[in-house]
């Protein structure tokens, strides 16, 4: 079995259901509009890098890679720590799991230059 399709398919539909509270269940709550700027782009991070690790496991399929392998942990490790804590710092208003997202950031960085290392030394 391919985790990082399973991974990928499940980040991509969770991102699905989760912006679908944001944009029906959050007006309810009556956030302003900072914070529910902050829940959009969880939601589009998580978008973007679910199908990042889609590509990976697509890849993966006619190779083995630890680059590959290295970048779907970090974007799934990403997806969790940058979406999750914006996700999180939105509903409960805990500043300090704010703190937590630019680890986030860091992880998906990584994750690209992996997936660059990758295409650089894989060259056809």
């Amino acid at each position: 079995m391919n985790k990082f399709l399973l991974v990928g398919s499940i980040f991509a539909l969770l991102a699905v259901i989760i912006g679908a509270f944001g944009a029906h269940g959050l007006e309810k709550i009556m956030i302003d509009e900072k914070m529910l700027a902050r829940f959009n782009t969880g939601v589009e991070y998580q978008f973007y890098h679910a199908f990042a690790i889609l590509v990976v496991a697509v890849l993966l399929k006619n190779t083995k890679s630890h680059w590959l392998s290295g970048a779907g942990i970090a974007f799934s490790l990403g997806i969790i720590l940058f979406s999750g804590s914006l996700y999180s710092y939105v509903l409960t208003g805990n500043k300090m799991l704010a703190m937590i997202t630019p680890l986030g950031g860091l992880a998906f960085i990584v994750g690209w230059i992996l997936l660059t290392i990758y295409a650089v030394r894989h060259q056809e």
